[in-house]
């Protein structure tokens, strides 16, 4: 089943904004995770950083714990050296897991767990000196074991201070992608609400436009509705007005023939003329109105093409003859027949219509006496006529306009005429699928050249 473009369309913006907001989701999901993990990482550097400083806490109160049991003799001070030295080593597992990954920082926790063993060995050891011993040279070696323990202190101090500057480095880097991340996200959300609204809009737009073009659609719809009725009301009244005109036309004609035949030999001839005269508009009425009936049958898609056998050659010395013999003027009229004219179909009425018209112009615009020339020409795909007279001719500008319903050359003068005759041509030519060309010089004559598919 086709889809209409509507739906074509709604179905193409839906599937647009699925696939955005898939890749949105993909992306937000993406970088959600990206900054989950970098939070992690951060909240991860922080509690080293808080058990760096607790260590460091826990080893100035172990110093000043061991110092104030020394000088005082106080178990208080003892019971807080031991306390801060089980906090040391408590920090000191909980490092020992958190950077347990990272090898250079392992390295120097490595390095500072020498140094503290070191340091709570010389702490210990004064302790058990000052026990044993409290004599001035003691206190002397007491002062050697605090100056090592200065030193160690020193070496400890550097390497937390190594370990806080990675860590600290660490934490501004991921501090840094996280701002990258939050203002990605930013920026995505913004564009996908964006781009959300573009869609929106653009469908907004679509389905008004369609509207629009369906209202235009319906007018058009109406608007042909009613030409074709006008149409087929034209088509009804001429056929009626011509079924009407035809037949006092045709009394009219027949009268005045058999009174010309009664009066011919009763009445000098140019008394005859007036009867002459009312047979010339008698024919001249009936030409009109065959013309303007096949011009509404045309417009209103009811003339029909139906090729049937024609012997054409037979066919044009017929309509040469009908012609001639209604030629007041007393035209020369020469045939020439060129090529195998056998087998050809042809629609007999349109025919008709086309090369009588051609050939009645030819004799309303040539001076009396001047010969108008038919020529056929039979080839193997096309069947071509060309009628030939030396009239006025027809003005350039003009030739564009002739074929316009009811136009006529600027140069006709006087000679009457309906403007009627080439748009009728130009008619049956489109049902016959045929082309017209013109040739003409003012003062010279003109040359139709009409060409017809020829059906075998």
């Amino acid at each position: 089943m086709k889809w209409a473009l509507e739906e074509k369309t709604f179905a193409l913006s839906i599937g647009v904004i699925i696939l955005l907001l898939g890749l949105i989701n993909q992306i937000s999901s993406k970088n959600t995770s990206e900054l989950l993990t970098n939070a992690n990482q951060i909240q991860h550097t922080y509690e080293i950083l808080g058990n760096l400083t607790d260590f460091f806490a826990a080893m100035s109160i172990a110093e000043s714990g061991r110092r104030g049991y020394i000088f005082s003799g106080r178990n208080e001070d003892l019971g807080r050296y031991r306390g801060a030295v089980i906090i040391m080593r408590s920090e000191l597992d909980q490092l020992q897991n958190q950077i347990e990954k990272d090898v250079t920082q392992q390295s120097r926790l490595n390095v500072l767990n020498g140094l503290v063993s070191q340091r709570l060995s010389l702490l210990e050891e004064s302790i058990s000196l000052y026990q044993r011993d409290r004599s001035p040279s003691a206190m002397q070696a007491q002062k050697q074991i605090t100056d090592r323990s200065v030193l160690l202190r020193e070496r400890i101090q550097a390497t937390l201070t190594d370990i806080k500057d990675e860590e600290n480095q660490q934490l501004q880097q991921s501090l840094a992608i996280t701002r990258t991340n939050i203002q990605a996200r930013a920026w995505i959300e913004r564009w996908g609400t964006l781009l959300g609204c573009v869609i929106i809009l653009g469908l907004i737009y679509i389905f008004y436009w369609e509207q629009q073009r369906k209202k235009k659609l319906q007018l058009l719809e109406q608007a042909l509705i009613q030409e074709r009725e006008l149409s087929d009301l034209k088509l009804r009244l001429f056929s009626m007005i011509s079924h009407e005109f035809r037949t006092p036309l045709s009394v009219i004609l027949a009268s005045s023939q058999l009174l010309e035949e009664i009066l011919e030999t009763q009445i000098e001839s140019q008394y005859l003329k007036n009867l002459g005269r009312i047979q010339s508009s008698a024919k001249l009425m009936n030409h009109l109105l065959t013309d303007i009936l096949t011009l509404t049958r045309a417009e209103a898609g009811k003339l029909d093409h139906k090729p049937e056998p024609l012997d054409i050659e037979a066919f044009c010395l017929n309509l040469l003859d009908s012609i001639q013999i209604a030629d007041t003027k007393f035209h020369q009229f020469q045939f020439t027949c060129k090529g195998d004219c056998n087998r050809t179909f042809f629609d007999e009425k349109l025919l008709y219509s086309i090369l009588n018209n051609l050939l009645l112009n030819a004799i309303k615009y040539s001076s009396p006496e001047s010969p108008i020339h038919l020529t056929l020409q039979c080839e193997e795909n096309e069947v071509s006529f060309m009628i030939q007279d030396q009239g006025i001719g027809i003005l350039r500008e003009d030739i564009d306009k002739v074929f316009d319903p009811f136009y006529r050359g600027q140069n006709v003068e006087s000679v009457t005429g309906s403007g009627l005759g080439l748009a009728v041509v130009q008619k049956c030519l489109e049902l016959c699928n045929g082309t017209i060309h013109i040739q003409s010089e003012v003062g010279t004559g003109t040359t139709f050249i009409v060409k017809l598919p020829r059906h075998l």
